[in-house]
């Protein structure tokens, strides 16, 4: 161990990404691999529109400057869009409501800088939720106060919730993330979980992720204006396609920004990223015209799964679907299937007590559906 290292980092390990989880021997190279297991859209960008990035690549961006550090177009492009959204009653967003992360973790981390460092304050999450929310936290030294959800439908423990809150002192809850839809268990905020996040008090900032509001087409963004503890965390990585290119966005009110902007790295946002960004908002209905068939291939794979005899399945908002054995749902078992898919090609997560499954082209679900109903 290095002397110099918190104590605390010592146990931890690097989040390393398991393409099928952790176990299983190496796919044959001569095998398919669907790759169902982080939740990307299953289409890369059109040839057409990778040839006009490569075109601005060539001709437009200058590799000895640094990127436009203040992402003034495209925090205006991604503004338009969010507004786009809205009832024509909400008062549109501006520029300065929006801030630009190297992903969505960037800006998980910049919020956990911004209230919670120097023993300023907890986290609360409702497990099982995306893990980064912790891992994120725990690696700047701020705890974490964790409750359950129903297994029902995985609706936050909320009278445990509240709870937490008025017993976790020292520091107390600073932060409140929560995901809508959810990671890994698909479901979107119930009324009961809204009405309880407004009515939290305002010296607790709420975090409403929404990487997967494409396909739920559910937002709280016309309820922002109404709540300034309360910001919203978007990404390009899932249906817009930037997977690989790292773009997230928060929307808040111009103070909050303002904040995120002050804890943020300079220029963390390089000029390719940002080009891919502005040219996936200029062409988003051609982008997003695959949603209408992912959401009926998620359908599609739900029903032909509900009458598994081993597996149970729970609805979606989202791209993928959370499913557990009906007996026996240990680590163990949990980890035999997905075990079992890699061997033949497939690979899904084993995360959150089940297994996340994300829904990819119609031939790739087929494939799915086959090697799922044969464990």
């Amino acid at each position: 161990m290095l002397p110099f290292i918190r104590d605390d980092l010592n146990p931890f390990q690097a989040y390393t990404p398991h393409p099928g989880g952790d176990s299983g021997s190496p796919v044959c190279s001569e095998i398919i691999i669907d790759r169902l297991d982080t939740n990307e859209c299953p289409y890369d960008l059109p040839e057409e529109l990778k040839q006009k990035l490569a075109w601005t690549y060539q001709q437009e961006i200058e590799t000895n400057r640094y990127p436009d550090g203040s992402h003034a177009p495209l925090k205006r492009a991604i503004a338009d869009y969010v507004n786009s959204a809205l009832s024509d009653t909400t008062t549109p967003f501006t520029a300065d409501s929006v801030s630009v992360g190297n992903g969505s973790d960037e800006l998980i981390r910049s919020l956990l800088i911004a209230t919670c460092l120097n023993g300023g304050g907890s986290i609360l999450v409702a497990e099982p939720t995306f893990s980064m929310y912790a891992i994120l936290a725990r690696t700047l030294g701020i705890p974490v106060a964790a409750v359950n959800r129903s297994e029902a439908n995985f609706e936050i423990d909320l009278a445990a919730a509240q709870t937490a809150i008025s017993q976790t002192q020292n520091p107390p809850v600073r932060v409140v993330f929560v995901v809508h839809p959810n990671s890994p268990t698909a479901n979107a905020l119930t009324d009961a979980e809204l009405d309880w996040l407004r009515s939290l008090p305002d010296d607790i900032l709420v975090v409403i992720d929404e990487a997967y509001f494409e396909f739920s087409q559910t937002t709280v963004a016309g309820e922002l204006q109404r709540h300034p503890n309360w910001v919203i965390l978007r990404t390009f990585s899932k249906a817009f396609r930037l997977a690989s290119l790292r773009v997230g966005y928060a929307i808040a009110s111009p103070e909050l920004t303002a904040i995120l902007e002050k804890v943020r790295l300079p220029y963390n946002l390089p000029s390719f990223t940002q080009a891919a960004a502005l040219m996936a908002l200029t062409h988003r209905e051609e982008l997003q015209n695959v949603i209408p068939e992912i959401l009926a291939e998620r359908d599609r794979l739900l029903a032909d799964l509900s009458d598994h005899p081993r597996l149970k399945v729970w609805p979606s908002d989202a791209n993928f679907i959370h499913a557990r054995l009906k007996s026996d749902n240990s680590d163990a078992a949990l980890n035999e299937i997905v075990k079992q898919l890699k061997s033949q090609g497939t690979l899904i997560r084993h995360t959150g007590g089940g297994l996340r499954i994300t829904v990819g082209t119609p031939e790739e679900n087929q494939r799915t559906r086959d090697r799922l109903l044969s464990v």
